[in-house]
Order: C-alpha cells, then sequence, then structure tokens
C-alpha cells in the first residue's frame, strides 16, 4: 500500500503538538470534549490529520474516544506533571553525561556557548519564538555531542509534554535558562558529572513548578469544578 503524502503526516503532528500544549497548560481540561470537525475548523484543516492527531493524543493517555461523540481530555493530575518532568531530568543528564565525553569537546562547546548567546539576545529582545528556536538548538546540540541516538530519541518523546510556549516569553525564565545553560557548559568542561545531574534536574524542577503553579492559578484542579458538557472549541482560550 502506497504511504500517505509526507506533508497531511507532518500537519497530524503538528495539530498534536498544538492540541497536547492546550491539554498540558491547561486550556482544554479534563472533561471538555474535542470534536473532529470543529477541532479542524478552528485550525483550518481537513479532519483527516485531527482525527490522526487525536489517535497519537489517545495512545499517551491525554484524551479517551467517547462513542459518536469525539474525544474526552483524560485527567492530568499533579503526579502525572512530576513524573514527566523528573523523566526528562533524568533522560538529559544522561545524555549530558555522555556529551561530557566527546573527543572533540572544546570545540563543541563553543558551538554551545554561542547558542546560549543567541538565546540571551532572543530573551531579552522578548522575541519568543526565537527563544523557542534558541532552546531547541541548544539541547539538540547537547544530544548530538551525547552519540546516543536511542537515548536522545526517547528524549524527544518525553518532551513533547513540556509545554515550551509557557516559558519563552517569560523573561525571568529566560534569564534564568541563560545562567543554567552557561553554569552546564562549564561543568561540562570539567566533566563534573554529578554537578551535571543537579544542574539539569534543578533546571527541571523548576519548569515543573511553574507549570503547576499556572495550572493552580487557573484553577485547574478546583474541586467541585464540573466536566464541560459540550465540545470545547480549539481556537479559544
Amino acid at each position: 500500500m502506497t504511504p500517505g503524502p509526507l506533508h497531511r503526516t507532518q500537519l497530524a503532528v503538528e495539530v498534536a503538538d498544538y492540541l497536547r500544549t492546550r491539554i498540558m497548560t491547561g486550556i482544554l481540561r479534563p472533561g471538555d470534549f474535542v470534536r473532529l470537525d470543529e477541532t479542524a475548523s478552528a485550525l483550518g484543516c481537513s479532519v483527516t490529520p485531527v482525527r490522526e492527531a487525536l489517535a497519537t493524543l489517545r495512545g499517551e493517555g491525554l484524551v479517551k474516544q467517547a462513542l459518536h461523540r469525539g474525544f474526552i481530555v483524560e485527567t492530568l493530575t499533579r503526579g502525572d506533571i512530576v513524573d514527566i518532568f523528573w523523566i526528562q531530568a533524568e533522560l538529559s543528564a544522561r545524555l549530558a553525561s555522555h556529551a561530557a565525553e566527546n573527543p572533540d569537546l572544546e570545540q563543541h562547546l563553543g558551538d554551545l556557548a554561542a547558542l546560549v548567546d543567541d538565546l540571551e539576545a532572543a530573551v531579552a529582545s522578548g522575541r519568543a519564538e526565537e527563544v523557542l528556536s534558541a532552546e531547541f538548538a541548544f539541547h539538540r546540540k547537547v544530544h548530538l555531542m551525547a552519540e546516543s541516538r536511542k537515548l536522545a530519541w526517547f528524549q524527544y518523546s518525553a518532551s513533547k509534554y513540556n509545554p515550551l510556549q509557557l516559558y519563552s516569553s517569560d523573561t525571568e525564565w529566560g534569564r534564568s535558562a541563560v545562567a543554567s545553560h552557561r553554569r552546564l557548559i562549564e561543568l561540562l568542561r570539567t566533566g563534573d558529572t554529578a554537578g551535571i545531574k543537579d544542574e539539569i534536574v534543578a533546571a527541571f524542577d523548576d519548569a515543573r513548578d511553574r507549570l503547576i503553579a499556572q495550572l493552580e492559578s487557573i484553577g485547574f484542579w478546583d474541586e467541585g469544578r464540573s466536566p464541560t458538557t459540550e465540545a470545547h472549541t480549539v481556537g479559544s482560550a
């Protein structure tokens, strides 16, 4: 059987990323309906990539399918968020420890320093999209230095649950990330694996706490909130 066009597959990935972020940041809450036709209309695409995206999210445990009623957002607990960030921290620390053993370490560290400079400039100018791009480039470089593709794949899969858009427009978070990345570079230079893990765990703990605080601020876990009985409009807050 001939596979479908690549652009359709990519669109399904983008829809899944979009919906996943809205679930993780509480825009879509447990019990909210996400209907195929309304989601497709809001995103300006056909139903097919939306169906594929929701099937992906169902496999991840973020939504469940209700017969003849579409998809419903699953429960997301504080414990879920703690676990998600824990596994990201563990995988990232392992990758960074491998990166410290790269035979061309000094050259790579120079590249990392330039990427942190890019991040710092983006944070200072308030360009959220460039902050996202620079942050992604920094971590990708570390993962490439580790030369452990399988481990990097697991980390990439876990990182999809981290709603970076929540942080990219936060100048205070950006400055903190810049300082953390500069410390990490020095720890990589000295091969301090314990220090590397401590730095990375602290960064993910901070991101975790910011997300939990955001969800608490919107009453995400308030008792007595009844689930939405109608489909949530994907394009709305």
